[in-house]
């Protein structure tokens, strides 16, 4: 059968295994496409520009979806409805991770649309099919005739017995230290994102260098492919106000935009902005008419102009903050007092409301994905931005890709320090309610969730706090580049600056990462400063939490279910649930208790009450416990063993379902005619185990314990 062949195939390695770029096969009527194989995993990747720029859009309107199929991994998705519908949050944060090197490297003012698609066909959990469309996306719009000033590249790091490794396959993955993600040009880092399991700043700075040589390797061959096979970029009209608008309003606006800047708080500030940008509109509406959205232009030109000139010039942040310098921070605990721990963190303008519900372990999240790493997920960390923390009459919806992420980030940063399920047997979900917003609220969140977790009484193994960290580039008169690096940034200073930082850890070392950035990429240089710039802010920002909470509280609330948790051998497990469920459910009516069991044969249980919880994990150590011979136990008389002669011994139910036979001889150090001599059916009888023979017979006796 003859097949198609038109088409062009590259290969290189990744992680010592092949990765195979085909171009040209599926997909042709898109501006770019390409299909990745790593070995079997298998991503198509496409780019998508429309013909005409969008409208009025005062924005570059790029969108990057990641979208997993699950006949990739052989699975039916689960539910009603047997299809794929709405992302999945780690297909958004996929997405998102798609999303943040790309950004930056299309042209300003460029206002088409742009839609970059990667979908997962195949995977083999060995090569991560993320790393597949991070690449892929590159590559898709490196060759298209959309402008673009790439390529990109990313990989994964991992960390096992203190070394680096490239894209860690599944075996890897769950004994590494380290889970970082690195994207870049060949000449910098465009982006970071990372959990770790306290590692310190220097083991991280290298673990990003090293993902940059790969990433180095790796744009250097996407470039011999667009060599080869690359389309010649369009020609595309960049929107940019008129040099006499800009001239303009620039000599009458700039001043007045200075002072309005200078204004501490930040609903003042943005209403002097505002105020300039309006008093401008109003006094060229006859010079500029029909042109206001080149006028808005500049105006934002100077407002980020001078933003950026102040802190690299004069060191004059817009709230006359130092460089280093940290807003102020305020702790409280047990704000709410119906919920199982509340923990509220302010720092400056930004202030978070976190709150932790603990929960049997069968409340754990399902997930449905093609992720083989999670199928359950324990602690669940969700952020929501409601409008009015802006100051923002907008009507709250579902949560979007920003909500989705940041609560991610400050799961990621927790998920090191909590106790393991048999430490802990709970199900964790702590929601962060952003309550009022001036930047960097996921780091509030993450601090808030540490008093919160600690207020409940988790025995998290160390606090965490967090802290975002900005930069600001420019140059000096010779030529020469200049930066300088914020500590805490504010709304502002995000939006108008190069780069958002946000850094993680206890006081041993970093949880996790996550950086933006909107220039062409960062220097090692500047990566030190921000982690050990971070590091000085991180401790500060902890020693006013534990002035507020110094240790995880010494009693969960009383509101929060007891948990008592035990190991049984998973061949018992039938007798605690017993003949349809007979057992276990007696147990749940006697006690008021809710029982948990995994195929492991870890048992929680659950209640309010705790002397009833302990009294039924009582009943399940007897149900489950193994008979040893010499051990002494007290049972109950079942049954008296007759013959001809008359009785013999008795049988004594030791363990629930577990019955020994103690003969007449003995019962008692003197000699016994009959069993009902010295007992009865239903009598409670002390006696120790002697032997248990080939056949598993018990054989008892009390004559020794007399």
């Amino acid at each position: 059968m003859a097949r198609f062949t038109d088409y062009k195939t590259f290969r290189t390695a990744l992680g010592g295994r092949l990765l195979e770029f085909e171009i040209g096969k599926v997909c042709e009527q898109a501006n770019g496409q390409v299909t990745v194989r790593y070995e079997d995993t298998v991503v198509n990747c496409t780019a998508v520009a429309s013909k005409e720029p969008k409208q009025d859009a005062d924005f570059f309107p790029l969108s990057c979806n990641y979208e997993e199929k699950m006949y990739a991994v052989g699975k039916i998705p689960g539910g009603y409805i047997k299809r794929e519908g709405k992302a999945g949050e780690h297909a958004t944060l996929v997405s998102r991770l798609i999303d943040r090197p790309l950004r930056p490297l299309f042209p300003k003012g460029y206002r088409n649309d742009v839609v970059v698609t990667c979908t997962a066909w195949s995977v083999d959990h060995d090569c991560s099919p993320e790393i597949a469309a991070v690449i892929g996306s590159s590559v898709a719009i490196a060759i298209s005739d959309i402008p673009w000033d790439g390529p990109t590249a990313g990989v994964v790091v991992g960390r096992v017995d203190g070394e680096f490794i490239i894209n860690p396959t599944f075996e890897q993955r769950q004994v590494s230290e380290l889970n970082l993600t690195v994207c870049g040009t060949e000449e910098a880092i465009m982006m970071v994102e990372a959990g770790a399991k306290e590692l310190p700043e220097d083991v991280m700075l290298d673990a990003i260098m090293f993902a940059h040589e790969e990433i180095k390797v790796l744009c250097r061959f996407i470039k011999e492919i667009v060599a080869e096979v690359g389309k010649e970029k369009q020609e595309y009209k960049v929107f940019k106000a008129g040099d006499d608008v800009d001239a303009a309003v620039r000599a009458y606006s700039t001043e007045k935009m200075v002072e309005a800047i200078k204004t501490f708080d930040k609903l003042e500030r943005l209403a002097n902005m505002d105020a300039v940008e309006k008093d401008a509109l109003e006094h060229f509406a006859e010079e500029f008419e029909g042109r206001e959205s080149e006028i808005a232009d500049v105006t934002y030109a100077i407002k980020k102009e001078e933003v950026r000139r102040m802190i690299l010039e004069e060191g004059i942040r817009p709230d006359n903050r130092k460089l280093t310098e940290i807003r102020p921070v305020w702790s409280e605990t047990g704000f709410l007092p119906r919920t199982h721990g509340s923990g509220l963190f302010k720092r400056g303008q930004t202030q978070a409301l976190s709150v932790c519900t603990l929960a049997p372990l069968s409340e754990a999240q399902n997930l449905d994905s093609i992720d083989a790493d999670v199928t359950t997920k324990r602690y669940m960390h969700q952020y929501n931005f409601p409008g009015y923390s802006t100051g923002e009459a907008k009507v709250s919806r579902a949560p979007g890709r920003r909500e989705i992420g940041h609560g991610a980030l400050a799961e990621r940063a927790l998920l090191p320090v909590l106790p393991s399920e048999v430490e802990f047997p709970y199900a964790i979900r702590v929601v962060s309610e952003i309550l009022s917003s001036n930047g960097s609220s996921s780091m509030a969140s993450t601090c808030g969730s540490t008093l919160a977790l600690m207020d409940a009484g988790v025995p998290i193994k160390k606090p965490v706090s967090g802290i975002a960290m900005g930069l600001i580039e420019g140059f000096n008169e010779d030529g020469s580049s200049k930066f300088a690096v914020l500590s805490d940034i504010q709304g502002m200073e995000d939006f108008l600056g190069d780069m958002d930082f946000k850094v993680t850890g206890t006081p041993d070392g970093v949880t996790a990462l996550q950086m933006d950035i909107k220039v062409h990429g960062l220097s090692r240089e500047i990566l030190k400063q921000a982690l050990d710039q971070a590091k000085v802010g991180r401790a500060e920002i902890l020693a006013n939490m534990l002035e507020e909470i110094p240790e995880p509280r010494a009693e969960l609330s009383k509101w929060a279910p007891r948990a008592i948790s035990l190991q049984i051998n998973p061949d018992k497990i039938r007798i605690v649930i017993g003949k349809g469920g007979e057992t276990i459910n007696g147990m749940v009516e006697k006690y008021d208790v809710k029982i948990d069991i995994t195929d492991e044969g870890l048992v929680s249980i659950y209640g309010l009450d705790g002397e009833k919880t302990e009294a039924c994990k009582k009943e399940i150590e007897l149900l489950t416990a193994e008979v040893e011979v010499g051990g002494i136990y007290e049972g109950t008389v079942t049954r008296i063993l007759t013959t001809a002669k008359g009785s013999v011994g008795a049988f004594i139910e030791i363990l629930p379902g577990k019955e020994g036979l103690l003969h007449i001889s003995k019962m008692a150090k003197e000699r016994v005619e009959k069993v009902e001599d010295v007992m009865n059916i239903g009598d409670k009888v002390t006696v120790k185990v002697s032997e248990i023979d080939s056949q598993n017979r018990i054989n008892l006796s009390r004559k020794e314990l007399l």
